[in-house]
């Protein structure tokens, strides 16, 4: 089949170049605009656009989805269908075009998790399944019919980015057999259920607040809010010093020891020299990994050389 890709993240450039690939065609890219990023502010190209340059891909950036410029364009492509992973919801004028329909690859068992942060929340939730789910687009988010899943376990100190680089692997592969089922026209898709009741758990857009760690929250709730922003946002506190500053602290690898709270919650314990405990509301937290306001990500024992935690208090 003639394919157009659409997707903008490094996760979605595992299914374009399974795509590139196979023995289907791939007539062209989709992805974001370019745009200033880092420090320096530079003018960076997605991971997507980077691959399709490599690959002397066709790609096109438009701002507007429903530019009939851009519209005009995908239609002389004449593609059979349309492959969709990480990138913006597509209008009706758009994911209509194709004869095939457009597919998204989803990282999660839908219909739970719909949204832009499956593989943060499944984890941040405690879950010890995920996966990944094909279905065809349509005018609600995430709620198309489902062409195939595919389970996989979450490990127990699996963080997001590791599973991140496992299901983008499953995601490509899951493509790959969503393409030929359609294309056999071999597949029998089942309905969503897109009203949400209190059995979905939602997967929106992680936002500041929602990375702030709770010390009134139990010990294997704190680790897996840890687990799900590691190693990108990070969970976030916030520690204050002897002369009263208040630095922002990213923790991004904890554990949990067995050892219960006696004191109040978010109360350190150190040696200075090799730990770093924290108390939640039931057992205390060794923390493995940081990162201090303007400084480097350091194992603790590094962390611990050059700054005294005794110093410090929880704000």
């Amino acid at each position: 089949m003639r394919v157009v890709f659409f997707g903008t993240p490094d996760f979605a450039v595992a299914t374009l170049n399974a795509i590139y690939h196979s023995q289907h065609e791939l007539i062209g890219v989709v992805t974001a605009p370019d745009k200033p990023a880092g420090r320096g502010l530079q003018i960076q190209s997605s991971d997507v656009k980077k691959y399709a340059a490599e690959k002397g891909i066709s790609v096109l950036q438009p701002e507007k989805l429903k530019d009939q410029e851009f519209i005009d364009k995908l239609k002389q492509w004449q593609p059979d269908i349309f492959v969709v992973v990480a990138f913006r919801m597509l209008p009706f004028e758009v994911y209509a075009i194709p004869p095939k329909g457009a597919f998204n690859v989803h990282a999660s068992l839908l219909p739970q998790y719909r949204g832009a942060a499956p593989i943060h929340w499944a984890i941040m939730n405690g879950e010890t399944k995920t996966g990944i789910t094909t279905f065809f687009l349509n005018n609600e988010i995430d709620c198309g019919d489902i062409i195939l899943q595919k389970e996989t376990e979450i490990f127990p100190h699996e963080t997001t980015g590791e599973l991140y680089d496992r299901l983008k692997f499953i995601g490509a592969e899951l493509a790959l057999k969503t393409l030929t089922l359609v294309e056999k026209s071999a597949y029998i898709p089942s309905s969503q259920y897109c009203v949400n009741t209190a059995d979905i758990k939602r997967a929106p857009k992680i936002h500041r607040e929602d990375t702030v760690i709770d010390w009134n929250d139990s010990a294997d709730n704190t680790i897996n809010k840890i687990r799900g922003l590691s190693p990108s946002p990070g969970a976030i506190t916030f520690f204050t010093k002897n002369d009263g500053k208040i630095v922002s602290v990213k923790i991004f690898e904890a554990s949990k020891i067995l050892i219960k709270s006696k004191n109040e919650v978010g109360i350190m314990d150190t040696d200075d020299r090799t730990f770093l405990h924290i108390s939640t509301k039931d057992f205390k937290i060794s923390i493995l990994n940081l990162q201090i306001e303007g400084k480097k990500r350091v194992e603790i024992a590094t962390f611990l050389q050059g700054n005294k935690a005794s110093i410090y208090t929880i704000f």
